[in-house]
């Protein structure tokens, strides 16, 4: 085990968070959309420039890795994660840090993983001679954004020299108090799939619907068709979830149009019945369109797989975790249907995806990508100092 204490990384903690939480200000300030933060990666450089970090940028376009080698020895390597990318909400939080880029908004936390990985990699700067091994953080782009930033940084090869024997995220949850942490091994976060199909037939006047194909018609019988995917293909056991958020008919009140266009997501906890799934849904559509003598095109693009949390790994980072915040502060987390980008990590190295509770006292946190969201800054406190010393305890184990 390391020679530093846990009173060492709490001690170093309070003496950094004010500067953490300005870190977190200006990020939640200035949000860019996945793929396009210039700016965050800027200034998540100056940051590791201003504090001796070593790093590269262009990683998955507008990522950065910085690394920290420890001083006491060779040792593991292990990888810290943080997703840097906003969202295109329009910001209603009455907060004066609010965003400044219009239609654009850190709705999901982004901008507090950011700052806690900046802490806790100058935490761990500053007691690098006590600990030995390498420490890699990663400012991930797109997390929000097909294919995902993290499915871009692997095909480039950015984690093979050197290769992580460990890699661990957290992740903002508004329903938990702040200073509690929770975790799950196994399956813990859906796989997420996008569908998108067009439905085509002869347009025509709504007065005279036999002489056209009612596009309109087939789409909707689609989209209630393909709700026995779940219910009635699908074993009930499997949670599965297939939702459609748009549909798009540019007709009128007496116009049938040529096309509809539908666009929907696919959630699953099992490989293979997402792929089984898939399959029928291409199946459902094109016979559905047949029979109202329209024809269909579906595209489903393979989205981010499963979050697969490592059992030994897990175990052993939620016992760290509560020497850190206390057994009573760390929470069994329930399965959920969102999806992470993080899971591609998961299926390739041993790792675990974790969250911190943000919950503020007698106020209205709001939820996960909603124009209201905000979080308690004391989490921040939380979330760099647990990660510190649970990166440095891992290494020296």
């Amino acid at each position: 085990m390391s020679a530093i204490t846990l009173q060492n990384i709490k001690h170093l903690t309070r003496e950094l968070i004010d500067e953490i939480i300005t870190f977190r200000r200006w990020l939640h300030q200035n949000p860019e959309l996945s793929f396009e933060e210039q700016n965050t990666a800027k200034y998540i450089a100056a940051v590791l420039g201003q504090n001796s970090i070593n790093f590269r940028e262009g990683v998955a376009g507008t990522g950065i890795i910085a690394s920290i080698k420890g001083e006491a020895g060779e040792g593991r390597t292990l990888a810290l994660r943080a997703d840097i990318d906003a969202l295109p909400i329009q910001e209603n939080s009455g907060l004066a840090f609010s965003s400044k880029n219009y239609g654009v908004m850190h709705a999901c936390g982004h901008d507090a993983h950011t700052a806690s990985l900046l802490g806790t990699g100058i935490m761990l700067n500053k007691l690098k001679k006590s600990w030995g091994g390498t420490i890699l953080l990663i400012f991930q782009p797109g997390e929000e954004k097909h294919p995902g930033g993290a499915s871009i940084l692997l095909q480039e090869g950015a984690l093979e020299n050197p290769k992580p024997d460990y890699i661990i995220g957290q992740h903002v949850l508004p329903e938990m108090e702040s200073g509690k942490l929770g975790f799950r091994k196994g399956i813990c976060m859906a796989s997420a799939d996008e569908i998108y199909i067009t439905i085509k037939g002869k347009g025509g006047h709504a007065a005279i619907p036999h002489t056209l194909n009612d596009t309109v018609l087939a789409s909707a019988q689609l989209i209630v068709s393909l709700q026995q995917v779940v219910s009635r293909i699908a074993p009930a056991s499997i949670p599965i979830v297939l939702s459609f958020g748009k549909i798009e008919a540019k007709g009128a009140t007496n116009i049938i149009p040529e096309k509809v266009e539908i666009a929907g997501t696919l959630r699953a906890m099992d490989e293979k019945w997402r792929a089984i799934i898939k399959e029928k849904i291409k199946d459902i559509t094109v016979t559905t369109a047949l029979a109202y003598g329209c024809s269909a095109e579906i595209d489903i693009k393979d989205g981010y797989p499963m979050v697969l949390n490592n059992d030994e790994l897990t175990e052993k980072v939620r016992e760290l975790a509560a020497q850190y915040v206390g057994r009573d502060n760390v929470e069994e987390m329930e399965l959920r249907m969102t999806a992470e980008d993080f899971g591609f990590y998961t299926h390739r190295f041993p790792a675990t995806f974790y969250r911190f509770g943000v919950k503020q006292p007698n106020v209205n946190t709001g939820s996960l990508h909603s124009p209201q969201f905000n979080l308690n800054e004391d989490s921040l406190e939380t979330s760099a100092g647990a990660m510190t010393w649970i990166a440095i305890n891992l290494l020296s184990d």
